[in-house]
């Protein structure tokens, strides 16, 4: 099926390739954080004489609590007035003389004029274009003083509002910025371009942010990768977050390493606490994962049995907290945090996760914008904070989706994205014409994601007569517009040749430029491509399967698992192989423990002998560490992915 399709057709041949799998395994704990963090959080909504805004105090309060968990000391700042902003950045720029890590976060209006930018207070007054420059603060300013600081600097700007002074000379957005050494600008949107002020709680720059800031071990390159990713998502394209780094080390929110992904720690923790509230939570987040089938199977033996309440076992109480805050916290899921707060209410987070709620609207309470997101969204556009739907389980809530979203478009008619969501609401009513209407209106205005599902109708001639040059184009122009699917799409078009010549390097820069732009099938696929030397990125394929799993692609593990177990391109290296082979277990679907169950399992025995070591290291195996696959080794494995891999101890 196509990439991002909601249209059932014939499987092609393995997309690209066959799935293969892998990925480094350590149950490590968090290392303290060390370094001296200090930040400025400035939200500027309530203007005296421009616009007022809708989002940013919001955003600044929530980047703040979230920099305040990650052991900064964060002075905020709210509708500050010129004076205000000065004073609060001498006070600032005080205490970071000798920080490590130094942030300046700004939410509110900024422009550029004569390639400066200038940030707006909220006293400043757009009389004349004179008097309001001198009003303002010019960003440039700010950051001479910065450069006197020692640490890394990190500037974050959700500043790309409408220029508020409508005059020329002043340009929409702001401009380009040069640096010193270690500074990192992340911008809302790319130079010269408006952002979105957000239709809910949060800009889409910020709520993305706040939905990747706690990953643990993720260097703030890929950070930045997954907030492009979400908020080009969430806007269909219309907004692509920017960056320009002269940061000559790393730098993570949270160091340490990622061992194991939200999805399968959901899935861990609410088995090892069989607690039927985290199973459902699941389904709700992650309706395609890897463990849907062991969640409905625990869930209809609960109904079978007449139980399935929580009973949290003995001693892994701490873990299960531990492991349930960061959850909430990456997911953002209020009924994660509602379940953390009944199951720990007096939990080492607690103060943390009664202050996250506050900023989660609850169900009932969700403007139309966001129930027609969670209802309709695409699970090919899933971001941090929104699961995708399936098209089948979308059909069964259509009518209420088709509410929600009509009121969403009728409350916002120039974002095109909406009306996307309310054509795949349509779709999934039955009402095609419509839906194919709705999807060229969409389209024509820009969003991406009604290209790429308008590109899939006229491929498979669904709603409108069969079409694949039209498909094509649109791919073409999709995929220039940064969609990672739309990339896909057109490099199987050219690998294929089917409706275009075939042109195998083309393809290959497609799918590097999906996999830059944080699409982990792409990352995958090129690691199978060059594994079979049909593909030279200038990575190894062992990289390019580590980092897919890393992004989200379970059978990354499995693969890396392969080429370390056979030596094929690096050297064999059996314990790696055996780490891997274990985080493929508790990540993918299944597939991995049911292939080394089987006495015919084709891993080298140095390779099985290392995992059982590994298991038995971690109380679950206590057979003989001979290299031998089968059934001895189930009972073992299945501990492992039930909830063993949380602790790497008996239970």
């Amino acid at each position: 099926m196509p990439s991002g399709s909601d249209t059932p057709r014939a499987a092609r041949p393995a997309r690209l390739a066959a799935l293969l799998l892998a990925l480094a395994l350590a149950i490590v704990a968090r290392p303290a954080l060390a370094e001296f963090r200090v930040a400025l959080v400035i939200g500027n909504a309530d203007y005296d004489a421009v616009p007022a805004l809708g989002n940013p105090v919001n955003d600044a309060r929530d980047i703040a609590a979230a920099l305040d968990s990650l052991n900064f000391r964060v002075f905020l700042g709210e509708n500050l007035t010129a004076d205000g902003m000065r004073e609060t950045f001498d006070r600032f720029i005080a205490a970071a003389t000798d920080a490590d890590v130094t942030l300046f976060y700004y939410a509110g209006h900024g422009f550029q004029a004569g390639a400066r930018n200038y940030l707006v207070p909220t006293d400043a007054r757009p009389d004349s274009a004179e008097t309001f420059l001198r009003q303002t603060i010019p960003l440039d300013e700010l950051l001479h003083r910065l450069e006197r600081t020692r640490g890394i600097r990190l500037i974050f700007l959700d500043a790309c509002r409408d220029n508020p002074l409508g005059t020329a000379g002043a340009g929409d957005g702001l401009a380009r910025v040069g640096s010193a050494a270690d500074f990192l600008f992340a911008f809302a949107t790319q130079p010269d371009n408006v952002a979105y002020d957000g239709m809910g709680r949060n800009s889409f720059f910020t709520e993305a942010l706040l939905g990747r800031i706690h990953t643990p071990g993720q260097d703030i390159s890929e950070l930045m990768i997954g907030v492009r990713r979400d908020v080009l998502s969430a806007t269909g394209g219309r907004q692509i977050p920017w960056e320009n780094s002269s940061l000559t080390r790393q730098f993570r929110f949270v160091p340490g390493e990622d061992p194991v992904s939200p999805e399968t720690m959901l899935w861990q923790v609410a088995s090892r606490a069989q607690d039927a509230v985290l199973m459902h939570l699941y389904l709700e987040r992650f309706p395609q994962g890897a463990h849907v089938a062991d969640v409905r199977a625990f869930l209809q033996l609960g109904e079978t049995a007449g139980g399935g309440a929580a009973r949290r076992l003995p001693g892994t109480g701490a873990i299960e907290a531990e492991r349930l805050w960061s959850i909430a916290q990456r997911t953002r899921m209020r009924p994660l945090v509602e379940r953390y707060l009944q199951l720990f209410p007096d939990g080492a987070n607690a103060d943390d996760a009664r202050r996250l709620l506050e900023a989660l609207p609850a169900a009932q309470d969700e403007a139309p914008v966001r129930q027609c997101e969670r209802m309709a969204t695409h699970p090919r556009d899933a971001t941090a904070n929104t699961a995708g739907v399936e098209f089948e389980a979308l059909a069964r809530n259509a009518a209420a989706a088709v509410a929600a979203c009509q009121a969403a478009v009728e409350a916002w008619p120039d974002v095109p994205h909406l009306t996307a969501l309310l054509a795949r609401a349509k779709a999934a009513a039955g009402d095609r014409a419509a839906a194919v209407d709705l999807y060229r209106q969409a389209a024509a205005a820009g969003d991406l994601r009604a290209m790429v599902s308008l590109a899939l109708l006229y491929e498979a001639g669904d709603g409108v007569p069969r079409d694949v040059d039209a498909a094509i184009r649109l791919f073409e122009q999709a995929a220039e517009g940064g969609s990672p699917d739309a990339a896909i799409n057109l490099a199987v078009a050219l690998f294929e040749g089917r409706g275009v010549e075939r042109n195998v390097p083309r393809a290959i820069r497609l799918l590097e430029q999906a996999s830059a732009a944080g699409s982990p099938i792409a990352t995958f696929n090129l690691g199978v491509l060059t594994d079979r030397g049909l593909a030279d990125t200038g990575t190894p394929a062992l990289d390019l399967f580590l980092r897919a799993a890393r992004e989200g692609e379970a059978n990354g593990y499995r693969a890396a698992a392969v080429l370390l177990d056979e030596g094929r391109g690096v050297a064999a290296d059996p314990e790696r192989a055996a780490q891997l082979l274990l985080h493929a277990v508790a990540a993918d679907d299944g597939r991995t423990l049911a292939e080394l169950i089987v006495p015919e399992a084709t891993w080298r025995k140095p390779t099985l002998a290392a995992l059982q070591a590994q298991l038995r290291a971690a109380g679950h195996y206590d057979g003989p560490v001979d290299g031998a696959a089968g059934p001895a080794l189930e009972p073992a494995l299945r501990r492992w992915r039930n909830g063993g891999y949380l602790v790497g101890a008996a239970d």
